[in-house]
């Protein structure tokens, strides 16, 4: 069952869906393309915002929306109002994206600590590509606890919790910046280990 939120329809990045959003993310994208057209002082953003949730939350048809058919659909938009540059330059980019870290290794049967890395590698490539600059994992502990095979939290799960913190780090660090925004790769809710 797929529940909404002011009957705004999920957004699909990449294989993930997106339920809990609010309209920053559709104005850094407008802000973004603006900067690229060389219309850094274009006016109208935030009218465009409340016209694309006005979309969402009432004529939408959908009730799973993927992020391109959007995006095509604010192109479309921009377009109707004569702004065919601003359009022209505009890419999907996602609301922040939260990845159960326990479901992605058991989907994808992981079985031993080192393909986690290539795991996460994967999911943080395919989640860029979909337009995501901000990845939270849910449920580390959880995952590390399975890839290990540990009944009981020790030493070497506190280890990999920490490559994994680690890697993430550098994957945000390595990624490909532009119009000075970075890519945020973090873990939610680290738990108390005793």
């Amino acid at each position: 069952m797929i529940a909404l939120i002011g009957n705004r329809p999920v957004l699909q990045v990449g294989r993930h869906q997106v339920s809990c959003y609010d309209s920053q993310w559709l104005r850094d994208a407008l802000c973004r393309a603006a900067d690229d057209a060389d219309r850094a002082d274009f006016p109208l953003v935030d009218e465009i915002c409340q016209g694309i949730f006005h979309y969402l939350e009432n004529k939408c048809p959908l009730k799973l929306l993927p992020l391109p058919a959007l995006y095509d659909k604010m192109r479309k938009m921009l377009e109707s109002i004569g702004c065919d540059s601003i359009a022209g330059e505009l890419k999907p980019y996602a609301p922040p994206v939260q990845v159960c870290l326990l479901r992605l290794v058991k989907d994808e049967q992981c079985a031993f600590e080192m393909s986690l890395f290539q795991i996460l590698k994967r999911e943080v490539e395919d989640l860029r590509a979909a337009g995501a600059d901000e990845i939270r994992f849910l449920h580390v502990h959880e995952c590390v606890m399975h890839v290990l095979g540990a009944k009981k939290w020790d030493k070497s799960c506190l280890r990999l919790r920490q490559d994994i913190s680690a890697y993430l780090q550098s994957c945000g660090q390595r990624a490909d910046v532009s119009h000075s925004s970075h890519v945020i790769l973090h873990m939610c809710a680290p738990r108390k280990m005793v």
